[in-house]
């Protein structure tokens, strides 16, 4: 069965045919990258407008690369939330429209859940439920339990900002470059991460032992760099870079480590942009008591194979959505308030 997606949750315009709920016969990515970065961030007005521009060639090359005509598509699977709304309806319009014009089945799908689902579009060590998902974006960052591909238990999220947010915020104040995350993590190979010490978040208050916060994180680096300086001579924008990076991570993997060691499960899934960083895949590769499993680089991020190979799953079961679902910018329980 050949699924097409459809992803347009924020700035990336893809479609991409999956057989089967595994198999990638094109996934194709056009990136607004150059479009947003004058403003170092996502301008959602210029996002929903590129997508109307480019989401009929986008589908239109995905169909030529995996060699097929419309006709040969079986359904439909596209992001409904969350995102960008004005993104999210272009995407969920064309979607609808594509599947009513061939009378079959149009699936909406969230596309965290997909994020999770991005590594088993590969051959080689697919995670078996249940296991600990990590969800790192620009827009989330959620530490769940998932027991079926539409089954999690959020654990843990942010109560503030989000990693990627944090990422994306520094590397605007400091003129590092846009994309953020990629700039940072490119940036910290050349730089020493012990030049600052950063503080970790307390969150003492409540029940937020798998929670994160990033906002006193950000303060730190962008108001307060030299009261946690470590070395001398004038701040370098490398170490500044190695340094919060670190942090950033480190403060994931405490949150994490918890939910590993209370639940018992060993297996720990990846997604998200951030889920490509270096420094992130490395220390989880150092955790020999849990297998850890990341998608490829280019499932990282947002992408329309892991949007089919979950749609595939929902109809596998006999479910479609109606043609009246909307978009949702926001999930309930994606994030949490202190204390």
């Amino acid at each position: 069965m050949k699924i097409l997606g459809i992803e347009t949750s924020c700035d990336e315009c893809s479609a991409s045919v999956v057989q089967d709920g595994e198999k990638i016969l094109s996934n194709v990515i056009a990136t607004q990258i150059p479009f947003h970065a004058p403003w170092s961030g996502v301008v959602p007005e210029i996002a929903s407008r590129k997508h109307i521009e480019w989401i009929y060639a986008v589908t239109k090359d995905a169909l030529e690369k995996a060699e097929l005509k419309v006709a040969d598509i079986d359904a439909v699977a596209v992001t409904s939330r969350p995102g960008l709304f004005g993104s999210l309806l272009v995407g969920l319009s064309f979607a609808k429209a594509f599947a009513w014009a061939c009378n079959i089945p149009f699936i909406a799908v969230d596309h965290m859940l997909a994020h999770l689902y991005a590594p088993r579009l590969v051959a080689e060590n697919k995670p078996e439920y249940p296991f600990l998902g990590l969800l790192v974006s620009g827009g989330h960052t959620i530490i769940c339990r998932a027991d079926n591909f539409d089954d999690i238990t959020v654990l843990g999220t942010t109560i503030d900002d989000a990693a990627g947010e944090a990422f994306d915020k520094v590397a605007k104040f400091y003129n590092f470059g846009y994309p953020g995350g990629v700039v940072i993590d490119k940036m910290s190979r050349n730089g020493d991460s012990n030049a600052f010490r950063f503080p970790m978040p307390s969150l003492h208050k409540g029940e937020h032992r798998y929670d994160v916060s990033y906002s006193g994180l950000k303060t730190a680096v962008v108001n307060q760099l030299e009261m946690f300086k470590m070395k001398e001579g004038s701040p370098q924008p490398q170490d500044i870079a190695a340094s919060f990076q670190k942090t950033a991570v480190e403060i994931l993997l405490r949150a994490l480590l918890n939910a590993a060691e209370d639940t018992g499960i060993t297996t720990i899934v990846a997604g998200g942009g951030v889920a490509a960083n270096s420094y992130l895949r490395s220390r989880l590769g150092e955790q020999t008591r849990l297998n850890c499993v990341f998608p490829p680089l280019e499932l990282c991020g947002d992408n329309a194979a892991m949007i089919a190979g979950l749609g595939f799953h929902y109809l596998a079961r006999g479910e479609r959505s109606a043609f009246n679902v909307t978009a949702s910018a926001r999930v309930t329980g994606f994030k949490k308030k202190y204390p």
